[in-house]
């Protein structure tokens, strides 16, 4: 049966990158004009027109073969500029750097590397779409070194680079979306101290090695073993920050709550990751509130917006409240789920604020909380009460952050090995 992948010619890199991985490199690929989402029925078929004949002779060809994947997982090694300036420039020139300087990674460096999991090189971790890149666990190691982490944190990179392919995660469409999403990794447990990673003061900006190597080895996984290459395969509109280095601990001395981590089942001896795709960070200024009816007033205004994700698609919205309003709420006696519930009860929006289209868009795609809904009627920021993650970081002041997501999508927490 003849096969044809039809698109816009925006993700045209995209659908030649996915054929090659999956064995097909000569499968037929038409596209027209971008975009043809958004606009006018009339306009898209008048698009669509011109392709039709290419779409027919694609259908009628002879079918190309599947051809197998190559084998073996031995990382490939390549001759590079030994001056450092030189290295800057040639690896940005293979696709393999983020725009910033990067460690050269010698034999010598990725063997130190390597001490530092207790693994086999050769051992596959996960395979990371869209190209459905084999990160072992000396790959991991290349990109950790590049990004400038110490052996002790190779184990943290490795259990985040898991927690990303489980399936519920959705890494494929995360990798690939238009979306401004990241993974954002949140540690728990002793290795974060252990390691320095910051969960204080500007513990989402700059400052702290271990959060930001450990982020951007993460991403430089992301982008030279699975694919996601800016612009190409990754077709993020605008992308963020946090695209570079996203990761953060999360502040348990100063919670008035249990951590993250043993609400998932983990003790307070294990060190966890959780992965989730995440925007960048919004801002929650408050500095009047001195009650919880207060701070969650104002959580639920900043969250409540028409342009998320989270209010169609679903997923786990992240609130990031700050230890002063954290301790401002669980003064009031409240627990964290008394304030999840709550917030889950006031961040709505009213359908009426929504454009028609979207509503019209909405509706095939979440049928029970927009189909044939009035305009009174008010949209919740995630399904559930429960899906809403909150997690205490962050120093004085304050301040507390929300934090949308893709929305089709999953959290997911794994254990740290070692």
């Amino acid at each position: 049966m003849a096969t044809v992948v039809l698109g816009t010619d925006e993700f045209y890199p995209l659908a030649r990158a996915q054929a090659l991985a999956n064995g097909l490199p000569d499968l037929p690929v038409v596209t027209v004009p971008h975009p043809i989402g958004g606009i006018a029925e009339k306009a898209v078929a008048l698009k669509a027109a011109p392709v039709v004949a290419q779409v027919a002779a694609a259908l009628t060809s002879v079918a190309a073969g599947v051809r197998p994947l190559a084998p073996g997982a031995a990382s490939t090694r390549h001759p590079a500029p030994d001056g450092l300036d030189a290295f800057k420039g040639w690896i940005m020139e293979q696709g393999w750097g983020d725009g910033l300087p990067v460690v050269p990674p010698t034999a010598e460096r990725v063997r130190r590397m390597l001490a530092g999991a207790r693994r086999a090189p050769e051992e596959l971790v996960a395979l990371l779409p869209p190209r459905l890149g084999q990160a072992t666990v000396e790959r991991v190691a290349v990109n950790a070194v590049m990004a400038g982490a110490l052996p002790e944190h190779l184990p943290v990179v490795l259990a985040a680079v898991e927690a990303v392919t489980d399936p519920v995660f959705n890494l494929q469409a995360v990798q690939t979306t238009t979306h401004p999403c990241s993974p954002l990794i949140i540690v728990n447990g002793p290795i974060a101290a252990r390691l320095g990673i910051n969960a204080a003061g500007n513990a989402l900006g700059q400052g702290a090695r271990a959060n930001a190597v450990i982020g951007r080895a993460l991403r430089l996984v992301l982008q030279n073993i699975g694919g996601a290459r800016p612009g190409r395969e990754d077709r993020a509109t605008h992308g963020h920050p946090g695209k570079f280095a996203y990761c953060l601990a999360e502040n348990e001395a100063a919670s008035p709550w249990e951590p993250l981590s043993i609400e998932r089942g983990f003790s307070r001896e294990d060190s966890t990751v959780t992965v989730c795709a995440s925007e960048g960070p919004h801002n929650v200024n408050d500095h009047g509130s001195t009650t919880a009816e207060g701070i969650l007033a104002t959580v639920a205004g900043s969250a409540a917006s028409v342009g998320s994700n989270n209010i169609y698609l679903g997923g786990e919205p992240l609130v990031v409240l700050g230890p002063e309003h954290a301790a401002t709420v669980a003064a009031a006696g409240w627990s964290k789920d008394d304030f999840r519930r709550a917030l889950w009860e006031r961040a709505r929006v009213p359908i009426g604020r929504f454009a028609p289209e979207n509503l019209e868009r909405f509706a095939t795609i979440y049928p029970e909380g927009f189909k044939d809904a009035p305009a009174e009627a008010l949209a919740p920021i995630a399904r559930a009460w429960r899906d809403i993650m909150v997690i205490v970081a962050g120093g004085a002041g304050k301040h507390s952050a929300v934090i949308p997501t893709f929305g089709m999508t999953r959290s997911v927490t794994r254990r740290i090995a070692g």
